[in-house]
């Protein structure tokens, strides 16, 4: 996280090393100790003149600036390792590296898009190996993905890949399409020619109890799509959706 710089008033500076010095004496009585470390440290042996305040203040900028530049290159070398281990599925690798380089960037969106992304393959390869009747890992990584993912929208309200991640995690993992449902209208507003989209949206008002406007989206994707994978999957969706209401109707 960078930090603006606090500015220094070099009129002011003998008042504060004097105010300042004192008291940090008053916690260790070896004035030469002191002294020598500053030396050691900056090269100016209690700065007192403009010109050596000057020189102390450019060796400290300087230190900091090496600091912050270390820094930058950490978090980033955070972000290339987690993409390098997600473009392998290696997806447990990839989420600590993700949730290392959210500690310096807590305001990236697209970080907490893969933290999301990561924790919701992670949730499938969590089996309950005792066999004790539950999975709490599997639900917290969910819990995990949820939040990534609204931290995400948080950063950026219309950020169309967790729009839709959400929507499918709510949809299809914790089997809640009334949740899902405002994240998927949202995302085909945005990605109006998405139509594999369309498709999911169609499902989640299936789910949802809205069975007339699943057909209505499944019949907009059949006239629409050029693509003859969604298309077939469009239709039987509608055939089987017409087939359970009129047995149902019969009934």
């Amino acid at each position: 996280m960078k930090r603006g710089r606090i500015p220094f008033c070099v009129c002011a500076a003998p008042l504060l090393l004097s105010a300042v010095l004192p008291l940090f004496l008053s916690c260790n009585g070896n004035v030469n100790a002191i002294r020598r470390m500053q030396q050691l440290e900056e090269g100016v042996d209690n700065p007192v003149s403009a010109e050596e305040l000057e020189e102390a203040i450019a060796k400290y900028q300087n230190r900091v600036e090496d600091i912050i530049q270390a820094e930058v290159r950490t978090a980033n070398w955070y972000k290339l390792l987690a993409i390098r281990y997600l473009d392998n599925r290696m997806y447990g690798k990839a989420l600590e590296n993700f949730q290392a380089a959210v500690e310096y960037h807590p305001d990236n969106q697209n970080l907490f898009y893969y933290v999301g992304v990561c924790a919701g393959f992670m949730s499938k390869a969590s089996l309950d190996y005792t066999a004790a009747g539950g999975n709490p890992m599997r639900e917290r990584y969910l819990d995990l993905a949820e939040s990534a993912y609204l931290r995400a929208l948080e950063i950026e309200p219309r950020f169309a890949r967790a729009l839709y991640g959400i929507a499918i995690l709510y949809a299809f993992e914790k089997h809640d399409p009334e949740r899902a449902l405002p994240y998927i209208e949202q995302f085909t507003e945005i990605e109006t020619k998405d139509n594999e989209a369309q498709i999911r949206l169609a499902q989640i008002c299936s789910a949802a109890g809205q069975t007339e406007r699943a057909i209505s989206v499944y019949d907009k994707v059949i006239r629409e799509t050029t693509n003859d994978t969604l298309r077939a999957v469009a239709e039987s969706n509608r055939a089987f959706l017409l087939e359970d209401a009129r047995s149902h109707g019969a009934d």
